[in-house]
């Protein structure tokens, strides 16, 4: 895969890094963070957490996309979002999938309706896809975990 493929709504940013002995963990606290009312930190690390070891499911099938746009807030992706994509996950009924259409690159939930197939936006201000009868339509992969900034 190309490093620098982009469409108007994705950005490709790689593929998984299968170069385990590079990365460096970052700390892991044991104590849990409670989004009511606070309580004391525990001052210890549980152990090292690696981020790439936790998102990434499948290495081999793995690679990260940027979005672009709106048309997905509902489904909390957000412009400028990191999207990690595994590629051996079945694209299945109700799955947040990247879609190659026309030659660009879309996120959308994939939805299987009377019959058809669509791809559908998580923003009422965009139309669904009617993909069923589309002579070129090819699946990259599911959309596993999105991260954004708050």
């Amino acid at each position: 895969m190309d490093n620098v493929l982009k469409s108007s709504a994705l950005q490709l940013v790689g593929a998984a890094d299968t170069t385990q002995g590079l990365r460096e963990g970052l700390p892991l606290y044991l104590s849990p963070v409670k989004a009511g009312f606070p309580s004391p930190a525990e001052d210890y690390v549980d152990r090292k957490l690696d981020l790439h070891e936790y998102l990434v499911r499948n290495k081999a099938a793995t690679f990260f996309l940027k979005a672009s746009g709106d048309s997905m807030l509902e489904a909390g992706i957000h412009n400028g979002d990191l999207l990690i994509v595994d590629r051996s996950l079945e694209a299945a009924h109700d799955r947040v999938v990247i879609a190659a259409l026309d030659n660009e690159l879309t996120v959308k939930r994939l939805v299987r309706r009377k019959g058809r197939v669509y791809l559908v936006p998580a923003n009422p201000d965009y139309p669904e896809i009617d993909i069923t009868e589309r002579e070129y339509i090819h699946i990259w992969g599911v959309v596993t975990y999105v991260i954004h900034q708050l």
